[in-house]
């Protein structure tokens, strides 16, 4: 009964999200008109003007803040009420008092989104980072390497467990793990959706830097798997190399870090609908050879086609 509700509700609230970016695409159209209009020296009045504010705000937060950027500049009382607390409340985590400390300042919930989108919080005792998608305000999540299981990870003749201090490329962290010798590669992780956005899909990624001593894991097959447990997951083959003669490779991010996309899952959400997402890389078959020179700052979950 509640997966039909939960159905019935996802498909309303697409049909009127549908309706809501028509109603912006129209905006855009109107933007464009008034340009041209103001270049012959016409009023920069909007037909909508008429309507109170607190409406055209209330419909741009079911928008996106992409959105409400564009409809800001179709005319004084767009730019008004797409710029207010009405419209940005809707745009961030509800449960963003517990996450900001309580000393921040901000003069507006545009200025805290914004904030969000470029400074991520760490949650769960330092666990997980969190942050938002600038332009859609979906959350992503990392997963420090403190809170995955790493094979042969326990004893410090495999790997090393250590505070994060390198100038060039900066971590979400205070604790990374560098390989230093192993014979199996292999790492787990585990969560739960509630910290994701809803009807989202999502991809994941392992994040990592290379040493001046990595070695061995030239076109190692690494399988990769990820799904909503007690569903049937993804997978596919992965290597560390960047260019390997077969499975997928290592790709440079913004933030000097590295990534390998692990595989996708559709997190459908919801009120009281949470599931638990495993995901693992792991060394299939192993390996009769030493690998090292790997560090690992942890796992990333990220709306899919979303590039860093």
């Amino acid at each position: 009964m509640n997966k039909t509700r939960n159905v019935q509700e996802t498909r309303a609230l697409l049909a009127i999200k549908g309706h809501f970016h028509k109603f912006v695409e129209r905006l855009k159209t109107l933007k464009l008109f008034l340009a041209s209009e103001k270049s012959h020296g016409v009023s920069e009045l909007s037909p909508f003007d008429s309507l109170p504010e607190v409406c055209i705000s209330l419909i741009i937060s079911f928008t996106s803040p992409r959105d409400a950027c564009v409809v800001a500049l179709v005319s004084k009382t767009f730019e008004s009420a797409a710029n207010s607390n009405i419209a940005w409340e809707k745009f961030i985590p509800p449960e963003y008092p517990s996450m900001v400390c309580g000393s921040q300042y901000y003069t507006s919930k545009k200025e805290l989104f914004f904030d969000l989108c470029h400074n991520s919080l760490l949650i769960d005792d330092g666990e997980k980072s969190f942050w938002i998608e600038r332009a859609s305000g979906k959350r992503c999540i990392m997963l420090s390497v403190m809170s995955l299981s790493i094979l042969k990870g326990v004893s410090p003749r495999y790997c090393e467990w250590r505070p994060y201090h390198e100038s060039s490329g900066l971590s979400r962290f205070e604790n990374i793990v560098e390989l230093l010798k192993v014979r199996e590669f292999g790492i787990r992780g585990r969560m739960n959706t509630r910290d994701l956005s809803p009807r989202t899909r999502y991809s994941v990624y392992i994040v990592f830097k290379i040493t001046e001593n990595y070695f061995g894991f030239g076109d190692v097959a690494i399988e990769a798997v990820v799904g909503v447990v007690g569903h049937e997951p993804s997978r596919r083959s992965i290597c560390f190399d960047e260019f390997p003669r077969k499975g997928r490779g290592r790709r440079r991010r913004k933030d000097v870090w590295m990534e390998i996309e692990l595989g996708e899952f559709f997190n459908e959400g919801g009120l009281g609908n949470s599931d638990e997402i495993e995901m693992s890389a792991l060394e299939c078959p192993e390996q009769p050879y030493w690998k090292c020179g790997l560090i690992i700052q942890g796992i990333e979950i990220r709306p899919t086609k979303l590039q860093y």
